[in-house]
């Protein structure tokens, strides 16, 4: 996709809209939009941390043993599950632009009705139900964020997925510094959290300012999300229905929750699974933590390169196979220095396969948007429903035991890696009057079998009016 207008089929109703916009999307630059998706992965991981690291103030300032603790924190997956399940469907119907300024003013509002009910009203009700109303927001927040950012990679024609969720990973590791600090100090849980929103709301109306307006083209007759480029040229209407029941789609979600797991289940079990399963102190359970947080970070902005250089197929084989090494050794090992080891090795491998997961379902994008909410919503589910399943094994057989199940769906993950293919380039044939180009102009045909880069819009414009008058020829 190019910052000219795009040819091809084109909603004359968007057309108009965008002229009546006071700043049109194709007077943002690809460049500038890409900056500004980076920003709302940033974003969504400074949020989440400014509430998470202050978890122990937010127990004792409420009077909550663990217990009650669990199921106040219980709102926000609640939240989270109800607005996933639906998320698809609302980002469809708004477009990414309009879902992330709802969802992320939803966020603010319960973040901050969180700290007030800590800090002022000391009400476990009034913080359950702001924590509720962020899990509501960020489950779709983060979708449509992803929808975004296939979007932008479709744009550059390169993989930069993972580099978006690395600033997710980045923002939260600048989150969790910040609240410490503001611990260290004696700043209270309200005045902490205002002063990060604030950041962050300046951060999104910066960066929403400057990405394309995808959600204000939105046609009955298209996709919804990713384009003003109408998708039933003679094909009818592409919806999360028609998204559910494809093959590919389907294993795509799959590949996505055993890479999902082998990311959730460190986040919330890796220092318990430490301290009960290998007798570590407290101390060396946050140090594991810490550990798989910086080998998720150094997996997905190094990663970005590799996928570049070698596809996505070649890379995420060789990062699933480290993932499968990495748990797999955690899970077995008696010596805890190798079990820290295996953290490290575990966390670099299921570095890229949530972001690779989201860069395969966009391949084709008059479907991109419908497929994007399906694999992550499928991801997300596994994100928030993995860990407290794991709890329930971890009680009976020990939680280093319990990760063995992880270790089994990442091994299928593993077996699924070929999906990332592009179906298009496997099966498309080449028409006779020009041969079939998903690379940049003036690259060599052959990379087509070692690299994986999103097909541009242009590219899929020219596609459809190939196929559109091979279907004239024929009637």
């Amino acid at each position: 996709m190019s910052d000219r207008p795009w040819s091809g089929s084109i909603h004359s109703q968007a057309h108009q809209r965008e002229r009546s916009s006071p700043i049109s999307s194709h007077q943002i630059t690809t460049k500038s939009w890409f900056y500004s998706v980076l920003g709302i992965y940033l974003v969504s991981g400074l949020s989440i941390s400014a509430w998470l690291v202050r978890v122990p103030a937010i127990a004792q300032e409420l009077n909550l043993s663990a217990g009650p603790l669990g199921l106040l924190l219980l709102t926000q997956t609640v939240g989270a599950f109800l607005s996933v399940s639906a998320s698809g469907m609302v980002v469809m119907k708004l477009g990414a632009q309009k879902t992330l300024w709802l969802t992320f003013a939803l966020m603010m509002v319960g973040g901050l009705g969180l700290a007030v009910g800590v800090s002022f009203l000391h009400s476990v009700l009034v913080a359950g139900i702001g924590l509720g109303l962020f899990g509501l927001g960020q489950a779709t927040y983060s979708v449509g964020a992803n929808v975004q950012g296939a979007a932008v990679e479709r744009a550059l024609k390169k993989q930069r997925m993972p580099l978006m969720h690395g600033c997710f990973s980045i923002g939260t590791v600048i989150g969790s510094i910040v609240g410490t600090a503001m611990t260290a100090v004696g700043v209270s849980v309200f005045w902490h959290m205002l002063s990060v929103y604030i950041v962050a709301i300046i951060l999104v109306v910066l960066s929403l300012r400057n990405t394309r307006h995808e959600g204000e083209d939105i046609h009955p007759g298209t996709t919804g999300l990713m384009a003003i480029v109408s998708s039933d040229e003679g094909q009818g209407t592409f919806t999360i229905r028609h998204a559910w029941s494809e093959k590919r789609t389907v294993l795509l979600g799959i590949f996505v929750l055993g890479m999902a797991l082998a990311e959730g289940s460190a986040n919330d079990w890796v220092a318990l699974a430490l301290t009960d399963g290998y007798g570590a102190s407290a101390s060396v359970g946050a140090v594991g933590y810490g550990l798989f947080v910086a080998a998720m970070t150094t997996g997905r902005l190094l990663g970005t390169g590799l996928l570049n250089m070698y596809g996505r197929v070649a890379v995420m084989r060789v990062a699933c196979i480290l993932a499968v090494i990495g748990l797999g050794t955690f899970v077995v090992s008696p010596w805890i220095g190798l079990g820290m080891v295996a953290i490290f090795v575990w966390g670099t491998g299921a570095a890229l396969g949530f972001p690779v997961g989201m860069s395969a379902a966009a391949d084709d994008p008059f479907r991109a948007s419908a497929r994007v909410s399906v694999v992550s919503t499928v991801g997300y589910g596994a994100f928030l429903g993995g860990p407290p399943l794991l709890g329930v094994l971890g009680e009976a057989l020990g939680v280093r035991n319990g990760l063995a199940v992880v270790l089994v769906l990442v091994v299928v993950s593993l077996c699924l890696v070929p999906q990332l293919t592009s179906p298009d380039r496997r099966n498309r044939p080449e028409p006779k009057d020009e041969p079939a180009r998903w690379v940049n102009e003036g690259e060599d045909l052959a990379d087509e079998d070692t690299t994986e880069r999103p097909m541009s819009m242009d590219d899929a414009l020219r596609a459809r009016k190939r196929h559109g008058d091979k279907n004239g020829d024929e009637s």
